[in-house]
């Protein structure tokens, strides 16, 4: 199977803050998650500093901070806001930050996750938890994260529910599924997707086992699934028939041991989860599949100032973003 080691691990970048959402293209664009002057996306060059595209104008939250975001056919930025005062927004090359959906059903969004436009450009939102003090949710029976749908079906509206603390979600190259990430249940679900754009039953696609908090994920070309893990710096493999295997282990035995035995008492804080930065992986939360095969692949990280990057065997699935 294939494995790799610190050795396989090149890295982009270099003055990157909170890159934790990476995107590729076609056309050799990285694109980063970037906290730091406002906050904004980063457009990551191999040969010399990124460039910054960053909120400087319209109604810029106080502590925006960029998490899960989608890149739009138009070439602005969908950006899920993980800061204290959430939302989601539309970010603008020319720098103007323009709200897409502060609010559902009357009630104020918290911090959110992830903005994902599919193929038919469907927004798909993760709201991780309601609770304002996140530190709340951060335990293995505490489920009250949900995904927001905006379409042209109707206002937008939740379609799931009870999911314990939200990560990425992604629609599955067949079209019919809606995966996603659940950091705190351990698991990778989904949904099938009716025709009114409603979703079935949730399914779970696969439970992971100890030392795993799953954060974004991946579709490869062969109908498998790559998953990033923060704390244990683990990029793990779900093969089409269910199997998983670990890609890299980038992390901290000790590190891992302890945020684990937490996470199973429900002492599990931020504090085990900060204490997988100081991984090689920078504590990984996201991963993109790129280059002209689509055989590159890239890492997004909660605290590393840069993005890793390694050669997969296996193609990544054609994002809906790759001819943006």
């Amino acid at each position: 199977m294939f494995t790799l080691s610190p050795e396989d691990i090149t890295f982009i970048g270099s003055d990157l803050v909170r890159p934790e959402c990476v995107v590729a293209t076609e056309r050799g664009a990285l694109f980063a998650s970037h906290a730091d002057c406002g906050g904004g996306i980063a457009k990551v060059n191999a040969d010399g500093p990124s460039e910054l595209i960053l909120a400087t104008s319209g109604d810029i939250p106080a502590g925006f901070i960029p998490n899960g975001y989608s890149l739009m056919p138009d070439g602005s930025f969908l950006i899920a806001n993980v800061g204290d005062e959430g939302g989601v927004y539309t970010l603008r090359r020319d720098g103007a930050l323009i709200p897409f959906l502060l609010e559902i059903d009357g009630r104020k969004l918290p911090a959110c996750n992830f903005a994902n436009r599919d193929e038919q450009g469907r927004i798909w939102i993760s709201v991780s938890t309601w609770a304002r003090n996140r530190d709340d949710s951060f335990k293995k029976d505490f489920a009250d994260g949900v995904v927001i749908l905006v379409d042209d079906q109707g206002s937008p509206r939740i379609v799931a529910e009870g999911i314990g603390f939200t990560n990425e979600n992604k629609v599955d190259p067949s079209g019919r599924w809606l995966y996603v990430h659940e950091t705190m249940g351990r698991s990778i679900c989904r949904f099938a997707i009716k025709a009114d754009n409603s979703l079935g039953p949730r399914e779970t696609a696969a439970d992971y086992g100890g030392g795993i908090f799953p954060d974004g994920f991946e579709f490869d070309a062969e109908g498998g699934i790559w998953c990033t893990s923060v704390v244990s710096n683990r990029i793990v493999r779900i093969a089409p028939d269910g199997g998983q295997h670990i890609v890299f282990d980038g992390g901290d035995q000790g590190v891992t041991d302890r945020a684990e035995a937490a996470y199973q008492n429900d002492t599990y804080t931020r504090a085990h989860l900060v204490d997988g930065n100081a991984s090689i992986l920078g504590n990984c939360a996201s991963i993109g599949f790129g280059g002209p095969d689509l055989k590159t692949c890239y890492v997004g990280s909660l605290a590393s100032n840069r993005i890793a990057s390694f050669r997969s065997p296996v193609a990544g699935a054609m994002p809906p973003h790759w001819r943006f």
